[in-house]
Formats: C-alpha cells, structure tokens, sequence
C-alpha cells in the first residue's frame, strides 16, 4: 500500500529543510551569542528530527486509517522514548565540558529515518539522511567559523597608552 501524500514530496521536503534552518538559527544564537554548549548542529538535528516524525505520523495516520484495529504511531512514540534514553547515555560531563549531545541528536533522527522507512515513506527517509549529513559536516564547519570569528579570547588586547603623570 502506497503512503498518503499530501500535496507532494516537495512541500515535505521544505518542511524538513525550513526545521532543519530554523533549529540552526536557534542553535547559532544559543552556542555563538549566549556561549551556550548546545549548539547549531544540536538544534538543527533535533528540529529535523521533530520534523520527521510529525511528517512520518500525519503520513502514516492518513495510510492506514480505518484499514486495520491498530494505531502504528504506538510503534514510533516507544521506539523514540528508548532512543531518548539511549541518548541520555551518551551525554558526558567532564569538568567543563559537555560531549555526546550532537551524537545523542543525530541517533535520535537516525530513529526517525528509520521510522520512515519502515512506514514506506522512502523518499523522505533518504532526504532526512541528506539534511542530518549536511547538520553533521556543513553546520559544524559554518558553526567553527562562526566561533572562532566571534571568539574574544584569539582577539588582541586594546592597550591605551597613556602620558606620564595622568591618573588611571
């Protein structure tokens, strides 16, 4: 049985690409303004993969409704709650600094792809792939820059000098 589609691929796709844009302006704000350690590629992974699972839900809501005595969705809201916790065990601590979090997000989408393929929904599985790879590669590298040119620490001090006998 084929997938319910909207109106087209094309509208799912700039759905997943405009959650995909809007958690990195987030997560830029969040890691390059307020120096936060959650960052772009974080919250551009996690707004996917909300995105993802929305999109598979409508989809598959609309596929097998009133066909068979069960609600599928019931499958993906456990898989998500375990990857959840799967996640939450990755996150480390150390001292100051934080690791795992963007690892903990892309296996939390890679859950969401898989959903999507299992539901039939293909072609948004694989686009989902494309947009996680672009968050995992093309964000940290934007993200990076980003830091290192709003980084006060690599800048040189300003030094006023000042006339012999002026007070300070």
């Amino acid at each position: 049985m084929e997938p319910f589609v909207p109106d087209s691929l094309l509208v799912i796709f700039g759905q997943l690409s405009l959650a995909l844009l809007l958690g990195l302006l987030l997560g830029t704000e969040r890691s390059v303004v307020a120096g936060k350690r959650a960052g772009s590629r974080t919250f551009a992974l996690v707004a996917l993969g909300s995105c993802l699972f929305t999109v598979t839900g409508i989809q598959v809501t609309h596929s097998y409704l009133g066909l068979i005595n069960f609600d599928p969705m019931r499958i993906a809201a456990a898989i998500i709650t375990g990857i959840g916790f799967i996640g939450a065990g990755i996150i480390i601590f150390r001292g100051d600094e934080l690791k795992g979090l963007t690892t903990a997000a892309g296996l939390w989408v890679s859950s969401g792809i898989g959903i999507a393929t299992a539901f039939g929904l293909y072609a948004i599985a694989i686009f989902s792939t494309l947009l996680a790879l672009l968050a995992f590669t093309a964000l940290w590298f934007i993200e990076d820059r980003l830091k290192f040119w709003t980084d006060t620490t690599k800048k040189a001090p300003v030094v006023v000098e000042r006339e012999e006998g002026e007070e300070r």
